[in-house]
């Protein structure tokens, strides 16, 4: 049996029902409600990737590590905006604030793996001191604001950052289970150990937390950036794997072994030796791999058209046309209707 916690884009954080008799899972829920800034959403996301990858503790400094590199792709590939911008057009986010200054410092382009961005953190660690300091002075415990004022003690949210550690600490051990505690150690070098009941129940939904804190997240940030559009495809380089469209290759291999079919550009026979399977209205306008989008070309003009959109007057005459060749095809040869089912994921 599962229950449902926290509302992520009209969708639910589904979690086993048998965590509810140990922990509080309706104050975990409330860990992202009403964020000031953006970070706070990176900050879960990193303590929820490290269990997975079973740490029992990370300090400060290596959770905002892993915040960096989670938020370095989307800050340099498509400018967005953690927490919108200031008067004079900097940024409000210490977060984006680390991530561009590490560009600036390194020069690693948007799509570098998190390998090579934590190395680069590591040589320019001094240079972000300030920026990586500036996220600890609220997240850490703010970010447990949902398990205070149950039971026992009352405090005011807005305690001093000594008071708010040494009251989570002491509710952890009297009252309620957190999912971590705070160590004794100043500044970036402080320790969070994680709780080993909270711990099991992460690892055992990790994709389901994942998942619900990226539409969290992508909620946010649409309503600080409107004007760009397909948030949610934004948040991390695709899986180039991925991108390769190995199935729908097949299937216009298969396609053009039984008959000819046109360029849709240049109106000239496929040479089957020499064509790419690319997007008819480019990637970047409608964010998905679709079959309908999918068409053989010539490999050169391939490169050459870039993001450019397709003037429907000259184009869209051809592409219906291979559209209906496709799906004759698949209606009326069994073989190539098994080559199109294979394609039903993308």
């Amino acid at each position: 049996m599962k229950q449902d916690i926290g509302e992520a884009m009209n969708d639910q954080l589904i979690i086993d029902a048998h965590y509810y008799n140990k922990l509080d899972i309706e104050g975990f829920s409330r860990m992202m409600r009403a964020p000031s800034y953006c970070y706070k959403f990176y900050w879960l996301e990193a303590i929820v990737q490290l269990i997975s990858e079973n740490r029992t503790e990370a300090t400060y400094d290596e959770i905002i590590d892993e915040m960096i590199s989670n938020a370095w792709y989307s800050v340099l590939e498509f400018h967005i905006h953690l927490s919108g911008i200031w008067g004079d057009g900097g940024p409000k986010d210490n977060l984006e604030k680390a991530v561009l200054k590490l560009r600036d410092l390194s020069g690693l382009p948007a799509n570098a793996t998190k390998v090579e961005i934590k190395n680069v953190i590591k040589q320019f660690d001094k240079q972000l001191h300030a920026e990586k300091q500036a996220l600890t002075l609220n997240v850490p415990y703010k970010a447990l604001s949902g398990f205070a004022n149950k039971t026992g003690e009352r405090i005011s949210l807005d305690s001093s950052a000594g008071r708010m550690i040494a009251y989570y600490n002491k509710l952890s051990e009297s009252d309620i289970l957190l999912p971590y505690t705070f160590g004794s150690e100043s500044g970036l070098s402080r320790t969070l150990s994680f709780n080993d009941a909270w711990m099991q129940m992460i690892k055992d939904n990790t994709v389901a937390i994942i998942g619900w804190v990226q539409c969290e997240k992508v909620k946010w940030l649409q309503s600080n950036n409107p004007e760009v559009p397909g948030l949610i495809y934004k948040l991390a380089p695709l899986d180039e794997k991925m991108r390769k469209l190995s199935h729908v290759r097949k299937l216009w291999d298969g396609i053009l072994d039984l008959r000819g079919v046109l360029d849709v550009f240049t109106d000239e026979l496929i040479n089957e030796e020499k064509y790419d399977v690319d997007h008819f209205i480019p990637w970047s306008f409608v964010m998905n791999d679709e079959l309908w989008n999918l068409m053989p070309m010539d490999s050169s003009l391939n490169s050459s058209k870039n993001n450019r959109l397709p003037d429907w007057n000259d184009f869209f005459v051809r592409f219906a046309r291979n559209q209906f060749i496709m799906y004759e095809m698949i209606h009326e040869r069994e073989g190539i209707r098994k080559l199109y089912e294979a394609c039903y994921k993308l």
